[in-house]
């Protein structure tokens, strides 16, 4: 039997994904895209390892909460904000 892993790349996934998206931006998080979404799962919760069942991918996207995706994008813009210099944020400064 093959091992396959199931990823943002499968068919399957993807429809759950925009299912997801359009439901976590009906629920509070209007201007949440479909990349955040992508990165949340491939960054965060299979972060590790991919699941090997179609089942267990569409229950770890369906399982997503906004709170999770609220946190893993609050602490992906602090660390690309630590690797800013000061002038990339002139224009928030005032300067």
């Amino acid at each position: 039997m093959e091992n396959r892993f199931f990823n943002i790349n499968d068919t399957e996934v993807q429809m759950t994904m925009v299912v997801k998206l359009h439901q976590l931006q009906r629920d509070g998080l209007p201007s949440l895209t479909y990349r955040n979404l992508e990165d949340y799962l491939q960054y965060a919760l299979w972060r590790d390892r991919y699941p090997k069942q179609l089942h267990t991918a569409v229950d770890d996207v369906l399982s997503v909460t906004a709170g999770d995706i609220v946190q893993f994008l609050s602490r992906q813009a602090i660390v690309d904000g630590s690797r800013m210099d000061l002038e990339d944020f002139a224009d928030l400064i005032g300067g």
